[in-house]
Protein backbone atom coordinates (compact mmCIF):
# COMPACT_ATOMS: atom_id res chain seq x y z
CA UNK A 1 0.00 0.00 0.00
CA UNK A 2 2.59 2.30 0.99
CA UNK A 3 4.73 1.67 -2.33
CA UNK A 4 1.95 2.14 -4.53
CA UNK A 5 1.12 5.73 -3.14
CA UNK A 6 4.55 6.12 -2.97
CA UNK A 7 4.43 5.21 -7.11
CA UNK A 8 1.24 7.29 -7.50
CA UNK A 9 3.35 10.41 -5.73
CA UNK A 10 6.06 10.42 -8.28
CA UNK A 11 3.27 9.45 -11.03
CA UNK A 12 2.15 13.15 -10.03
CA UNK A 13 5.45 14.75 -9.63
CA UNK A 14 6.34 13.90 -12.87
CA UNK A 15 3.51 14.86 -15.24
CA UNK A 16 3.06 18.38 -13.15
CA UNK A 17 6.81 18.51 -14.19
CA UNK A 18 5.94 17.46 -17.42
CA UNK A 19 3.66 19.55 -17.72
CA UNK A 20 5.65 22.29 -16.35
CA UNK A 21 8.36 21.48 -19.53
CA UNK A 22 5.27 22.09 -21.89
CA UNK A 23 4.49 25.18 -20.52
CA UNK A 24 7.79 26.56 -20.56
CA UNK A 25 8.36 25.38 -24.58
CA UNK A 26 4.91 26.63 -25.46
CA UNK A 27 6.34 30.17 -23.74
CA UNK A 28 9.12 29.66 -25.81
CA UNK A 29 7.99 28.70 -29.14
CA UNK A 30 5.24 31.70 -28.54
CA UNK A 31 7.76 34.05 -27.45
CA UNK A 32 9.89 33.75 -30.37
CA UNK A 33 6.77 34.19 -32.75
CA UNK A 34 5.91 37.94 -33.87
CA UNK A 35 4.29 39.86 -31.07
CA UNK A 36 1.87 41.47 -34.20
CA UNK A 37 0.91 39.08 -37.55
CA UNK A 38 -0.20 42.21 -39.11
CA UNK A 39 2.09 44.26 -41.53
CA UNK A 40 -0.02 47.30 -41.37
CA UNK A 41 1.52 49.25 -38.53
CA UNK A 42 4.62 51.52 -38.45
CA UNK A 43 8.41 50.44 -37.19
CA UNK A 44 9.60 51.22 -33.94
CA UNK A 45 12.70 52.99 -33.84
CA UNK A 46 14.63 51.62 -31.29
CA UNK A 47 18.63 52.80 -30.32
CA UNK A 48 21.07 50.45 -29.39
CA UNK A 49 23.87 52.97 -27.94
CA UNK A 50 27.43 51.84 -27.92
CA UNK A 51 27.73 49.58 -24.20
CA UNK A 52 24.11 48.45 -24.08
CA UNK A 53 24.32 45.00 -21.89
CA UNK A 54 21.99 42.41 -23.67
CA UNK A 55 19.46 43.29 -20.56
CA UNK A 56 18.98 46.68 -21.69
CA UNK A 57 18.62 45.56 -25.43
CA UNK A 58 16.09 43.32 -23.99
CA UNK A 59 14.21 45.68 -21.89
CA UNK A 60 14.12 48.23 -24.64
CA UNK A 61 12.89 45.93 -26.84
CA UNK A 62 10.23 45.06 -24.78
CA UNK A 63 9.08 48.25 -23.88
CA UNK A 64 8.58 49.35 -27.80
CA UNK A 65 6.52 46.40 -28.14
CA UNK A 66 8.72 44.42 -30.57
CA UNK A 67 9.23 41.09 -28.63
CA UNK A 68 6.75 39.41 -26.40
CA UNK A 69 9.83 38.54 -23.69
CA UNK A 70 12.69 39.99 -22.68
CA UNK A 71 13.84 36.09 -21.18
CA UNK A 72 13.90 34.36 -24.02
CA UNK A 73 15.53 36.93 -26.57
CA UNK A 74 18.58 36.96 -24.06
CA UNK A 75 18.08 33.42 -24.65
CA UNK A 76 18.83 32.85 -27.66
CA UNK A 77 20.94 35.94 -28.11
CA UNK A 78 23.14 33.73 -25.72
CA UNK A 79 22.34 30.66 -27.15
CA UNK A 80 23.08 31.57 -30.65
CA UNK A 81 26.02 33.55 -30.04
CA UNK A 82 25.03 36.84 -30.74
CA UNK A 83 24.64 38.81 -27.40
CA UNK A 84 28.20 40.09 -27.77
CA UNK A 85 28.41 40.80 -31.65
CA UNK A 86 25.44 43.16 -31.52
CA UNK A 87 26.48 46.80 -33.32
CA UNK A 88 25.20 49.98 -31.79
CA UNK A 89 22.76 52.22 -33.80
CA UNK A 90 19.13 53.72 -34.70
CA UNK A 91 17.16 50.42 -35.86
CA UNK A 92 13.47 50.38 -37.43
CA UNK A 93 11.96 47.33 -36.06
CA UNK A 94 7.82 46.15 -36.80
CA UNK A 95 6.09 44.26 -34.39
CA UNK A 96 5.80 41.29 -36.25
CA UNK A 97 9.33 40.51 -37.10
CA UNK A 98 10.63 37.32 -34.94
CA UNK A 99 13.42 37.29 -32.75
CA UNK A 100 15.73 35.26 -35.21
CA UNK A 101 15.30 38.27 -37.69
CA UNK A 102 15.65 41.13 -34.99
CA UNK A 103 18.87 39.54 -34.01
CA UNK A 104 20.43 38.98 -37.54
CA UNK A 105 19.55 43.07 -37.83
CA UNK A 106 21.52 43.57 -34.80
CA UNK A 107 24.55 41.28 -35.70
CA UNK A 108 24.51 42.72 -39.05
CA UNK A 109 24.05 46.15 -38.23
CA UNK A 110 20.80 47.16 -40.82
CA UNK A 111 20.15 50.31 -39.10
CA UNK A 112 17.86 52.95 -39.92
CA UNK A 113 18.67 55.29 -42.56
CA UNK A 114 16.90 58.47 -42.55
CA UNK A 115 15.82 60.11 -45.47
CA UNK A 116 16.93 63.82 -46.13
CA UNK A 117 16.12 65.53 -49.24
CA UNK A 118 18.81 68.67 -50.31
CA UNK A 119 16.59 71.33 -52.04
CA UNK A 120 18.12 72.35 -55.64
CA UNK A 121 19.43 75.89 -54.79
CA UNK A 122 20.58 74.62 -51.25
CA UNK A 123 23.77 76.44 -49.88
CA UNK A 124 26.55 74.98 -48.22
CA UNK A 125 24.74 76.67 -44.39
CA UNK A 126 21.36 75.44 -45.84
CA UNK A 127 22.16 71.38 -46.39
CA UNK A 128 24.28 71.97 -42.74
CA UNK A 129 21.12 72.78 -41.09
CA UNK A 130 19.19 70.00 -42.66
CA UNK A 131 22.09 67.71 -42.08
CA UNK A 132 22.33 68.59 -37.97
CA UNK A 133 18.14 68.74 -38.01
CA UNK A 134 17.96 65.36 -39.09
CA UNK A 135 20.69 64.20 -36.55
CA UNK A 136 22.84 63.34 -39.47
CA UNK A 137 25.91 65.12 -38.68
CA UNK A 138 27.09 67.96 -36.39
CA UNK A 139 26.65 71.96 -38.59
CA UNK A 140 30.05 73.14 -37.67
CA UNK A 141 32.03 69.48 -38.34
CA UNK A 142 30.36 69.46 -42.05
CA UNK A 143 30.74 72.83 -42.82
CA UNK A 144 34.31 72.62 -41.43
CA UNK A 145 34.75 70.24 -43.84
CA UNK A 146 33.15 71.56 -46.98
CA UNK A 147 34.88 74.99 -46.97
CA UNK A 148 38.14 73.13 -46.56
CA UNK A 149 40.14 73.94 -49.98
CA UNK A 150 42.31 70.93 -49.80
CA UNK A 151 38.97 69.03 -49.34
CA UNK A 152 37.50 70.36 -52.61
CA UNK A 153 41.31 69.47 -54.01
CA UNK A 154 40.67 65.67 -52.87
CA UNK A 155 37.74 65.51 -54.61
CA UNK A 156 39.10 67.36 -58.18
CA UNK A 157 36.85 70.04 -57.65
CA UNK A 158 38.19 73.88 -58.82
CA UNK A 159 36.87 75.07 -54.71
CA UNK A 160 38.08 76.71 -53.04
CA UNK A 161 34.65 75.22 -51.24
CA UNK A 162 32.59 72.51 -51.93
CA UNK A 163 29.91 75.02 -52.67
CA UNK A 164 28.15 74.18 -56.05
CA UNK A 165 28.97 70.74 -56.16
CA UNK A 166 26.98 68.59 -53.59
CA UNK A 167 24.07 67.61 -55.63
CA UNK A 168 20.98 68.10 -54.46
CA UNK A 169 18.89 65.29 -54.35
CA UNK A 170 16.89 62.34 -51.73
CA UNK A 171 19.88 61.21 -49.62
CA UNK A 172 19.86 58.09 -46.96
CA UNK A 173 22.09 58.23 -43.83
CA UNK A 174 21.71 56.99 -40.64
CA UNK A 175 21.94 58.93 -37.59
CA UNK A 176 25.68 60.27 -36.51
CA UNK A 177 26.95 59.47 -40.39
CA UNK A 178 30.53 60.99 -40.39
CA UNK A 179 30.50 64.15 -42.02
CA UNK A 180 32.94 62.89 -44.52
CA UNK A 181 30.83 60.10 -45.40
CA UNK A 182 27.90 62.73 -46.45
CA UNK A 183 30.59 64.77 -48.22
CA UNK A 184 31.75 62.01 -50.20
CA UNK A 185 28.46 60.64 -51.26
CA UNK A 186 27.17 63.76 -52.32
CA UNK A 187 30.26 65.07 -54.61
CA UNK A 188 30.35 61.23 -56.28
CA UNK A 189 26.83 62.00 -57.30
CA UNK A 190 27.82 65.21 -58.61
CA UNK A 191 30.39 63.79 -60.54
CA UNK A 192 27.43 60.90 -61.93
CA UNK A 193 25.36 63.77 -63.26
CA UNK A 194 28.06 65.76 -64.59
CA UNK A 195 29.18 62.62 -66.77
CA UNK A 196 26.70 63.53 -69.41
CA UNK A 197 27.44 67.06 -69.62
CA UNK A 198 31.71 67.29 -69.58
CA UNK A 199 32.23 66.93 -73.33
CA UNK A 200 29.23 69.29 -73.99
CA UNK A 201 31.02 72.11 -72.11
CA UNK A 202 34.50 71.36 -73.17
CA UNK A 203 33.51 71.56 -76.59
CA UNK A 204 31.66 74.94 -75.68
CA UNK A 205 34.89 76.13 -74.07
CA UNK A 206 33.21 76.13 -70.70
CA UNK A 207 35.19 75.01 -67.45
CA UNK A 208 33.30 72.92 -64.88
CA UNK A 209 33.64 76.21 -62.56
CA UNK A 210 31.91 78.27 -65.25
CA UNK A 211 29.02 76.23 -65.89
CA UNK A 212 28.51 75.11 -62.08
CA UNK A 213 28.63 79.02 -61.13
CA UNK A 214 26.32 80.53 -63.69
CA UNK A 215 23.88 77.45 -63.30
CA UNK A 216 23.86 78.28 -59.39
CA UNK A 217 22.57 81.87 -60.26
CA UNK A 218 19.84 80.64 -62.68
CA UNK A 219 18.78 78.09 -60.17
CA UNK A 220 18.31 81.20 -57.46
CA UNK A 221 16.72 83.51 -60.20
CA UNK A 222 14.66 80.83 -61.54
CA UNK A 223 10.95 79.89 -60.30
CA UNK A 224 10.03 78.13 -63.23
CA UNK A 225 11.58 75.24 -65.05
CA UNK A 226 10.44 77.08 -68.43
CA UNK A 227 12.43 80.18 -67.74
CA UNK A 228 15.70 78.71 -66.92
CA UNK A 229 17.56 78.73 -70.81
CA UNK A 230 15.82 82.62 -71.10
CA UNK A 231 17.65 83.72 -67.94
CA UNK A 232 21.09 81.72 -68.89
CA UNK A 233 20.62 83.20 -72.00
CA UNK A 234 20.83 86.62 -70.65
CA UNK A 235 23.66 85.96 -68.17
CA UNK A 236 25.56 84.31 -71.15
CA UNK A 237 24.90 87.62 -73.19
CA UNK A 238 25.65 89.92 -71.10
CA UNK A 239 28.90 88.54 -70.53
CA UNK A 240 29.70 88.17 -74.00
CA UNK A 241 29.14 91.89 -74.21
CA UNK A 242 31.51 92.50 -71.21
CA UNK A 243 28.48 93.91 -69.27
CA UNK A 244 28.30 93.08 -65.48
CA UNK A 245 25.98 90.20 -64.45
CA UNK A 246 23.86 92.40 -62.13
CA UNK A 247 22.38 89.25 -60.46
CA UNK A 248 20.70 90.05 -57.35
CA UNK A 249 21.02 86.56 -56.11
CA UNK A 250 25.04 86.84 -55.98
CA UNK A 251 24.83 89.77 -53.46
CA UNK A 252 22.11 87.71 -51.21
CA UNK A 253 24.55 84.73 -50.98
CA UNK A 254 27.17 87.94 -49.96
CA UNK A 255 24.73 88.68 -46.97
CA UNK A 256 23.98 85.15 -46.27
CA UNK A 257 20.62 86.31 -46.44
CA UNK A 258 18.44 85.87 -49.39
CA UNK A 259 15.98 88.63 -48.83
CA UNK A 260 14.60 91.77 -51.35
CA UNK A 261 17.14 93.95 -51.72
CA UNK A 262 17.07 97.55 -51.67
CA UNK A 263 18.67 100.29 -53.99
CA UNK A 264 21.45 100.88 -51.29
CA UNK A 265 22.00 97.10 -51.11
CA UNK A 266 23.43 97.02 -54.67
CA UNK A 267 26.07 99.23 -53.83
CA UNK A 268 27.04 99.04 -50.30
CA UNK A 269 28.15 95.27 -50.57
CA UNK A 270 31.94 95.45 -50.86
CA UNK A 271 31.91 91.60 -51.83
CA UNK A 272 33.63 90.15 -54.73
CA UNK A 273 30.15 88.38 -54.82
CA UNK A 274 28.42 91.77 -55.37
CA UNK A 275 27.86 91.63 -59.38
CA UNK A 276 26.68 95.57 -59.92
CA UNK A 277 30.38 96.20 -58.77
CA UNK A 278 32.16 93.50 -59.80
CA UNK A 279 32.65 92.18 -64.01
CA UNK A 280 32.28 88.75 -64.48
CA UNK A 281 31.43 85.96 -62.51
CA UNK A 282 31.51 85.89 -58.71
CA UNK A 283 34.50 83.67 -57.50
CA UNK A 284 32.04 80.85 -56.90
CA UNK A 285 28.70 78.90 -56.98
CA UNK A 286 26.33 80.58 -54.86
CA UNK A 287 24.22 77.47 -54.37
CA UNK A 288 24.33 74.05 -55.54
CA UNK A 289 22.33 73.83 -58.28
CA UNK A 290 19.81 70.86 -59.99
CA UNK A 291 20.79 68.99 -63.28
CA UNK A 292 18.14 71.62 -64.65
CA UNK A 293 20.04 74.74 -64.09
CA UNK A 294 23.08 73.04 -65.64
CA UNK A 295 21.75 71.74 -68.62
CA UNK A 296 20.21 75.54 -69.51
CA UNK A 297 23.09 77.07 -68.98
CA UNK A 298 24.59 74.03 -71.39
CA UNK A 299 21.78 74.77 -73.90
CA UNK A 300 20.29 78.35 -73.52
CA UNK A 301 17.55 80.04 -74.93
CA UNK A 302 18.25 81.10 -78.53
CA UNK A 303 17.67 84.97 -77.66
CA UNK A 304 18.88 88.65 -77.37
CA UNK A 305 17.68 89.26 -74.65
CA UNK A 306 19.82 91.29 -72.44
CA UNK A 307 17.72 91.92 -69.03
CA UNK A 308 14.79 90.73 -67.39
CA UNK A 309 12.15 91.82 -64.20
CA UNK A 310 10.38 90.03 -62.03
CA UNK A 311 6.36 90.43 -62.94
CA UNK A 312 5.91 89.29 -58.84
CA UNK A 313 3.90 85.48 -60.08
CA UNK A 314 7.41 83.89 -60.52
CA UNK A 315 8.08 84.97 -63.88
CA UNK A 316 9.40 87.77 -65.67
CA UNK A 317 9.62 90.20 -68.78
CA UNK A 318 12.31 89.58 -70.71
CA UNK A 319 14.01 93.02 -72.94
CA UNK A 320 16.19 93.09 -75.98
CA UNK A 321 17.23 97.46 -74.89
CA UNK A 322 17.73 99.03 -71.75
CA UNK A 323 14.66 100.98 -73.01
CA UNK A 324 12.13 98.16 -73.33
CA UNK A 325 13.20 97.14 -69.70
CA UNK A 326 12.38 100.43 -68.63
CA UNK A 327 8.91 99.95 -70.02
CA UNK A 328 8.47 96.63 -68.51
CA UNK A 329 9.28 97.75 -64.91
CA UNK A 330 6.75 100.86 -65.63
CA UNK A 331 4.61 98.06 -66.56
CA UNK A 332 4.92 96.46 -63.56
CA UNK A 333 4.95 99.34 -61.38
CA UNK A 334 1.69 100.64 -62.79
CA UNK A 335 0.17 96.89 -62.19
CA UNK A 336 1.29 96.56 -58.24
CA UNK A 337 -0.43 100.68 -58.00
CA UNK A 338 -3.75 99.26 -59.20
CA UNK A 339 -3.62 96.25 -57.49
CA UNK A 340 -2.75 97.99 -54.31
CA UNK A 341 -5.39 101.17 -54.89
CA UNK A 342 -8.24 98.39 -55.52
CA UNK A 343 -7.44 96.67 -52.55
CA UNK A 344 -7.51 99.91 -50.12
CA UNK A 345 -10.76 101.12 -52.05
CA UNK A 346 -12.48 97.53 -51.57
CA UNK A 347 -11.12 97.54 -48.13
CA UNK A 348 -12.81 101.40 -47.54
CA UNK A 349 -15.91 100.63 -48.75
CA UNK A 350 -16.09 97.33 -46.38
CA UNK A 351 -15.43 99.75 -43.66
CA UNK A 352 -18.23 102.23 -44.94
CA UNK A 353 -20.77 99.58 -44.92
CA UNK A 354 -19.51 98.00 -41.17
CA UNK A 355 -20.14 101.66 -40.11
CA UNK A 356 -23.59 101.80 -42.08
CA UNK A 357 -24.98 98.97 -40.23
Amino acid sequence: MKFSRYKEKKLVIFISFSILILVLIGFYLESLSPNFKSKAVEPKIVEIERGDSILEIGRKLKENGIIKSELVFIFEALRTGTYNKIKAGEYAFYPYQSIKEILIYLKEGRVYLRRITIPEGSTLWQIADILEKNKICKKEEFLSLAEDPIIAESFGLPGPTLEGYLYPDTYFFHKDTSPEIVIQTMVENFWRHWEKYKEIAKKQKKSLKEVIILASIVEKEALYFKEKPLIAAVYLNRLRRGMPLQADPTINYALRHFRRLTYKDYYSVKSPYNTYLNMGLPPTPICNPGEGSIKAVLFPAKVSYLYFVAKGDGTHYFSRTYKEHLRAIKRIRNKRFNKNFNSTLISGRQSIKKENL
